[in-house]
């Protein structure tokens, strides 16, 4: 598929990263893991994996210098998807264990332990997608694939005119967490598109349709 864009899968030591670059190809990306600053800057988009504990994911992500690249793009207007603990490091802060883990700080707000009475949230749910979801698009009554124990479960960013609000897609578990923000050009995913079926490979497929031409 030659006009494909061309969606970077930063490769900072994640696991699950090639389950995500083959749903990304099914999708219609031109999906390549890599390290490479060059093609990771000029690339239409960016999946940031994420996958074990916030500390662990941050510690890696900084000895890669991979939050120096998913900042330069943000900065750029470029697009960026996390996913998971790629979701979660993009808040300011995560609270694992009674250890405080500082974040990239893209979005204000703690990552916490859900309030449910077993963990980890295992399993398919179905969410509650935010009006004029990109991400969402006919899939609003879908259910997704989950595995978790923490998440962000406010929203406190403040957005002024002309900014256009956030999109926050929730869902319950316990108690409401965010399963998905879109926001500008970052968007992420509490869940795993990757392995959530069709349905994954769809959402996966709005993003990519959504990345500017190159």
């Amino acid at each position: 598929m030659t006009d494909a864009p061309l969606v970077a899968v930063l490769d900072y030591g994640s696991g699950n990263v090639h389950s995500a670059v083959k749903a990304l190809s099914e999708a219609g990306a031109d999906a390549r893991l890599t390290k490479d600053r060059g093609l990771i800057a000029d690339a239409a988009g960016l999946l940031v994996p994420g996958v074990g504990a916030f500390s662990a994911v941050m510690s890696a992500l900084r000895a890669s210098r991979g939050d120096e690249l998913i900042g330069r793009r943000l900065a750029g207007g470029m697009p960026v998807l996390g996913i998971c603990v790629g979701m979660q490091v993009m808040f300011e802060l995560g609270v694992e264990r009674g250890v405080d883990t500082e974040g990239l700080g893209e979005w204000p707000g703690a990552v916490t332990e859900l309030q449910a009475p077993l963990l980890p949230h295992m399993g398919w749910n179905t969410v509650r997608a935010g009006e004029g979801s990109t991400l969402f698009a006919g899939l609003e009554d879908e259910r997704f694939y989950f595995v978790h124990s923490y998440g962000a479960q406010d929203w406190t960013l403040d957005v002024i005119k002309p900014f256009r609000e956030p999109v926050l897609t929730w869902c319950d578990y316990g108690a409401p967490f965010l399963a998905a923000v879109e926001n500008g050009p970052l968007s992420a995913t509490q869940f795993h598109p990757e392995k959530s079926g069709a349905a994954g490979i769809r959402l996966l497929s709005n993003w990519i349709g959504s990345l500017p031409a190159s």
